[in-house]
């Protein structure tokens, strides 16, 4: 009786101690099931931490790169090594080696970013400086267009003017009609049928700027019919004109006034009875004056 009492006493003792024993494993496990919970908790929230920093950083290089005038390649190099390092943190199962590392990196890439931003403000500011320049040059080329446009204006308008002022004038133009005599004295007639020629005087105005030289100018008599009197010769111009004229007439000019004469001898039979019309023409076909006169 005292020997089972003892026995059931060892027994109890047993079974509180192995009670003792498996409470201590499940405080123990639950202790380490709690910390492997907060230790990938806080693993969890490192590495969104990493993430968040590198999507930052990937948008400050998106930032820059917008806003540079030109696609810089370095700033673009960047930003993709950045997307790749987010890829990699987001796929990866978190560890504090891991983690440590790219933590490092993170903070490398920040040292990066500062220098090539660094330098892009820098290439920014040359850029703005060199567009000023160039805007400054256009203008001033522009400038420098309008007063050459100006200045060839001034010169056609000068060149004309010359040209114009140069040009010869006539201050009086006569026609008579000739009759001579047997003794060959010329005298003057306003019979169609006793009229032998025509006598064509005019006089050249004085020009001071005008070239010194030969000059020709074309005498153009047209008969009552409107037909051309005389030797009927063709003249034409370098710009295409053309007149048909009785004779031309040459003299040397010497800028003073100048009397020239001329005579435009009959056709074959007698002058015509109305009227007759003379013109008188420069070598540029320019009519300087014109006479008319009738003949009965």
């Amino acid at each position: 009786m005292t020997e089972t009492k003892n026995n059931n006493n060892g027994l109890k003792v047993v079974a509180g101690l192995l009670g003792v024993v498996l409470l201590g494993t499940i405080i123990y496990t639950v202790s380490l099931y709690q910390d492997k919970k907060a230790t990938t908790e806080a693993l969890t929230q490192e590495k969104e931490l990493v993430v968040e920093d590198l999507n930052s950083l990937k948008s400050e290089y998106d930032k820059a790169i917008l806003e540079s005038n030109a696609t810089n390649e370095e700033l673009v190099a960047a930003r993709d090594n950045i997307a790749k390092y987010i890829d990699s943190v987001s796929s990866m199962k978190a560890d504090i080696a891991t983690l440590s590392r790219y933590r490092r990196q993170v903070s490398v890439l920040k040292a990066e970013r500062e220098e090539l931003l660094k330098q892009v403000d820098s290439l920014t500011q040359s850029n703005s400086l060199l567009a000023m320049q160039r805007d400054s040059t256009f203008a001033e080329l522009e400038q420098q267009t309008v007063f050459n446009d100006s200045l060839i204006i001034q010169n056609t308008q000068l060149a004309d003017a010359v040209e114009k002022g140069s040009a010869l004038n006539l201050s009086t133009i006569s026609v008579d009609a000739i009759k001579e005599r047997n003794s060959g004295k010329l005298v003057s007639t306003r019979r169609a049928r006793a009229t032998d020629k025509f006598k064509v005087c005019f006089t050249i105005a004085n020009n001071t700027i005008a070239e010194a030289g030969d000059r020709e100018f074309y005498i153009e008599v047209l008969g009552p019919q409107g037909n051309v009197l005389g030797e009927g010769l063709t003249k034409t111009t370098e710009e295409g004109s053309s007149l048909t004229y009785s004779k031309g007439t040459n003299f040397y000019y010497e800028n003073d006034a100048l009397d020239v004469c001329d005579y435009i001898n009959k056709p074959s039979g007698d002058f015509q009875d109305g009227n007759y019309m003379v013109n008188v023409y420069d070598n540029k076909l320019k009519l300087l004056g014109t006479s008319s006169f009738e003949l009965k």
